[in-house]
């Protein structure tokens, strides 16, 4: 018993470099956070999930390697930076056509945007594919295959409680941001997704 609370600590102190590490998934949990409060992000809490479950099976059933797939880093590198440019210029180009008014419609599903800055994020998949990874096989040795669901149920709690506390502090936020206040965080959070996009594509040159 000792030894399985121990490897549940573990698991949660490891997974936090993941969750809390800040990334474009972060930074349009905040976007969407401004206009949704809490909601907002676990519709992105959803989104993500939906990626990180069959992503955690496939690594437990040893399918999912580099070995397999030795040109996946660089395919996901830029697809994800390609993402995150669009979703950054369609941010701006709200941002832009912003009337006088506090209100921020961010039109794209804040599910889909979970699931794609999940699934085309490099760092997301490599964080997985490495220390995630480790993880998963440590648990199947203690736990077969039951393992995979111990490691995801001890890991996703957290993205949902991360991203709804980040997503409730931003709602807050914007209702003593100015409209033009506003517009000046709303770029920098979108400047954020451009570095991000660049940085992906750096990571393969």
């Amino acid at each position: 018993m000792e030894q399985i609370i121990e490897f549940a600590i573990t698991i949660i102190i490891i997974s936090a470099s993941g969750v809390m590490a800040p990334g474009p998934l972060f930074a349009a949990n905040i976007a969407y956070g401004l206009q949704g409060g809490g909601k907002a992000g676990i519709k992105i809490a959803v989104g993500h999930t939906i990626v990180e479950l069959p992503l955690v099976i496939l690594l437990g059933i040893g399918v999912f390697s580099f070995e397999i797939f030795p040109e996946f880093r660089t395919l996901i590198s830029i697809l994800g930076a390609t993402t995150l440019f669009v979703f950054a210029g369609i941010q701006i180009k709200t941002i832009l056509q912003m009337k006088e008014t506090t209100s921020f419609n961010l039109k794209h599903n804040a599910v889909l945007t979970g699931i794609t800055l999940s699934a085309l994020n490099p760092f997301f998949i490599i964080w997985w594919l490495s220390i995630g990874f480790k993880l998963i096989s440590d648990a199947m040795l203690i736990w077969a295959f039951v393992g995979i669901v111990v490691v995801f149920l001890l890991h996703i709690w957290m993205d949902f409680v991360w991203l709804y506390s980040v997503a409730c502090l931003a709602s807050k936020s914007s209702k003593i941001l100015s409209n033009k206040n506003y517009k000046i965080l709303m770029m920098g959070l979108s400047a954020t997704l451009i570095y991000f996009g660049i940085s992906f594509i750096m990571d393969i040159v």
